[in-house]
């Protein structure tokens, strides 16, 4: 059963934004963004911890604390992922969560201090809005302060700057943002996916294209995948960038946070043409807070599930921004 499908329409900041709810025990989350500069950051915090892992498929990565979630490193539980914009500068935003997290007691007990371990992944929004003004230590402090179950997608958090069809530059790109959706079975188990989209490609759902490269009139989308068979070629290394969580009330190890991150690539895969290029930095985190006894196999094919239909839900939840169209712009769909 898909929850929070239904969204509800909201003002926030001037933006229109859909309010949704995380479910999965264990998480909350929180966003600060700059709707001028068009940037922003999601924090997401695991209070007492989560089992996490991670996989990174695209060639141009801005990350943290990335190694320690391999299956051979010492640290099980981390508390809290940062998704940010503003390229390698937005990582800075989470030295603002460690302090937030460390103010209220949370993180591992060293004796002399209570230690949060925080990672993150960033993506490249410079090229719009202001690159002057990045999301910072301030804005992530003020991002994990705000974490709660109620959350808000479209033009928001580390989305707020995202854009999608590059492959024609970026006078010609369309608006992403950010989505979420969940997946729960009977048995309890719950797999939720955040994913804030700013891809190189354009997006699809099933076989229409929603979002991508744009006519120099800005009037039809060209098939950034036949671009691509056509033999095109643009240098935008570094410039774009998917970046998502998994999070999950399932009972996983560390090894098992790493397989579902893995397959929930293929979420992307299913939604977005191209993926995974040298001009992307693709990067999934799982978060497991250990609650509901699950199949490995089952929670990795719903998150793979939830994050095709969690890219789908930030661009039909994105709202045109200077002259950057939407997907609602661009189908005419009321607001």
């Amino acid at each position: 059963m898909i929850v929070n499908a239904e969204t509800i329409k909201n003002g926030r900041k001037g933006a229109i934004t859909m309010k949704k709810t995380i479910t999965v025990e264990g998480f909350e989350l929180g966003t600060e963004e700059n709707h001028e500069a068009l940037t922003g950051v999601s924090v997401i915090i695991a209070k007492e911890g989560a089992t996490a892992g991670c996989c990174v498929r695209g060639s141009a990565p801005g990350t943290r604390e990335t190694d320690l979630l391999k299956s051979e490193k010492t640290v099980e539980q981390v508390h809290s992922i940062v998704l940010s914009g503003g390229s390698a500068f937005g990582l800075e935003s989470t030295c603002g969560v460690m302090n937030y997290l460390e103010a209220m007691g949370v993180g591992f007990d060293v004796g002399v201090a209570r230690v949060p371990i925080v990672c993150g992944a960033v993506l490249f929004d410079l090229a719009v809005g202001d690159p002057d003004i990045r999301p910072d230590k301030e804005m992530g402090y003020l991002a994990a302060k705000k974490a709660s179950t109620e959350i808000f997608t479209g033009n928001i958090g580390a989305g707020c700057g995202a854009t999608v069809g590059k492959l024609r530059g970026f006078d010609t790109v369309m608006k992403g943002g950010t989505g979420y959706i969940e997946l729960c079975l009977e048995s309890g188990l719950k797999v939720g996916a955040y994913v804030c989209v700013n891809a190189c490609g354009e997006v699809y759902e099933g076989e229409t294209i929603l979002a991508g490269a744009l006519n120099d009139d800005k009037t039809e989308i060209i098939s950034s995948h036949q671009l691509m068979l056509e033999g095109a070629e643009r240098d935008l290394s570094g410039k774009n960038t998917t970046i998502g969580c998994i999070l999950t009330n399932a009972k996983l190890t560390k090894t098992e946070c790493n397989k579902v991150a893995e397959v929930a690539h293929n979420g992307y895969a299913l939604s977005i043409r191209p993926i995974h290029t040298s001009m992307d930095g693709d990067t999934i985190f799982t978060l497991a807070s250990g609650i509901a006894e699950a199949n490995l196999d089952t929670v990795c094919y719903l998150a793979q599930e939830a994050m095709r239909l969690a890219v789908i839900d930030a661009i039909k939840s994105a709202e045109s921004v200077q002259n950057i169209p939407s997907y609602r712009s661009t189908y005419s769909i009321s607001e």
